[in-house]
């Protein structure tokens, strides 16, 4: 049996990429990073297989289709 997807916080997202806040947060908004999913009213969180995803291949990540349907319904 597959073990559930976990969701991490932005602290062990940024030890993992070895990236700045500022520019995980750039990257996300050129469509380059996995954007975060909320997990609470205050709370957000990243999908620990987007993450390992794109540490596999940085450079040619693109969300997956159903990532990109579900983050145009969250900006409705």
């Amino acid at each position: 049996m597959p073990e559930p997807d976990r969701i991490i916080r932005s602290r062990t997202v940024l030890a993992r990429t070895g990236l700045s806040r500022s520019t995980m947060y750039r990257k996300i908004a050129e469509g380059t990073f996995p954007a975060q999913i909320r997990i609470s009213v205050n709370g957000a969180g990243w999908r620990e297989s987007d993450i390992n995803r794109w540490i596999e291949n940085p450079v040619s990540w693109r969300p997956r289709r159903d990532d990109e349907i579900r983050l145009q319904e969250v900006a409705k």
